[in-house]
């Protein structure tokens, strides 16, 4: 029988998109991970964002056929991911970090989910510390009462009975979702540039009436900001700090923003003066800063978030955790999959 020609071949099932910048001493294990895949119907996409480590060509020798995207400059992580979902041909789109190793059912554990779940057009994996699997990295993203966003049960013990269940956004890092509601909701947010972002989108499925499952057998080891040294970098308060505030105020519902703002900055405040946050309390404050001033952009685009929101308020709230005690010792909120909650607002 004479093979399909490249014109007659069939897509693949999923695109793998990685955003490769500094990435050099990971990549390639990454990539090696991806090539040991039980289920290999997939492409991978590796968009090189100008990476001074010139480490997306050796890496994707790893894996033959794989497609580099050269970006022609540093775009950040949001920018990057968008290019590659554009460019992308499967029906289901996968992002993975370049400092994530996955095990080698990974793809089969989120692809099997998808058939169980039909309706459920978003996916988030079990994260591990790369450097201790009995370590948690995050069962999800979980939203707290003062928009203070947090990946669930990050660096405590890996309970290993974990439930699949609904999260209120799936993790950037090792995620799986629809390609064309992706590209309908118009993928990332480029003017975050890196951190939260994923948060925004998922905030965003959440608007939409589309639920994010935790698929707790999907497990990827995660080394975590290995490209932008580190949580408590510079880099990464400052952008968190920013960020976070943008996510608040372009995705929250109207009737809980006189409530969530409030207890957002108060969060800010007890952060920034607790002992860990006093070194870094005069980034916090750029970061506030400039989050402010580009508040009119900002209103901008919460207006066009907002024309689309399909829940009411009260779902969303309730998607939420108003429990201080989950914030502040980051306990997962994993719920049962409740039904579709597309409807008018």
């Amino acid at each position: 029988m004479n093979e399909p020609s490249g014109e007659d071949k069939a897509p693949p099932a999923l695109s793998v998109v990685i955003v490769a910048y500094n990435s050099g001493a990971t990549l390639a294990r990454c990539v090696a991970a991806l090539a040991a895949q039980t289920f290999a119907d997939f492409e991978l996409i590796i968009v090189d964002n100008d990476s001074p480590q010139q480490e997306a060509k050796p890496a994707a020798a790893g894996f033959p056929g794989t497609r580099v995207i050269e970006a022609g400059g540093n775009l950040g992580f949001a920018a990057g991911v968008n290019l590659g979902a554009r460019e992308a041909l499967g029906r289901w789109l996968v992002l993975l970090n370049p400092d994530a190793y996955p095990d080698p059912d990974w793809l089969a554990q989120l692809v099997e989910a998808s058939r169980r779940h039909p309706r459920v057009l978003s996916f988030t994996s079990r994260q591990v510390m790369a450097q201790d699997r009995a370590v948690l990295d995050g069962l999800g993203d979980v939203m707290s009462g003062p928009a203070i966003p947090y990946r669930g049960g990050y660096q405590t013990p890996d309970p290993g009975d974990t439930p699949e269940g609904e999260v209120f956004s799936p993790c950037g890092a090792a995620m799986m979702v629809d390609r064309a509601l992706f590209l309908r909701l118009g993928g990332l947010d480029e003017s975050f540039f890196c951190y939260c972002e994923d948060v925004d989108f998922g905030y965003r499925l959440q608007l939409a009436g589309e639920p994010t499952l935790l698929v707790p057998g999907a497990v990827i080891a995660h080394e975590g900001s290995a490209s932008s040294g580190g949580p408590k970098s510079e880099f990464a308060v400052f952008h968190g700090t920013r960020n976070r505030f943008w996510v608040l105020i372009k995705d929250t519902p109207g009737l809980l923003l006189p409530l969530v703002l409030p207890l957002h900055l108060l969060a800010v405040a007890v952060i920034a003066t607790r002992r860990e946050g006093k070194l870094q309390a005069g980034v916090t404050w750029r970061g506030l800063k400039a989050a402010f001033a580009d508040l009119p952009r900002v209103w901008r685009s919460r207006r066009a978030v907002q024309s689309g929101r399909r829940v009411s308020a009260l779902a969303l709230a309730r998607a939420m955790t108003w429990n201080p005690n989950d914030l502040r010792g980051r306990r997962p909120v994993i719920r049962p999959l409740r039904p579709s909650r597309r409807g008018a607002p």
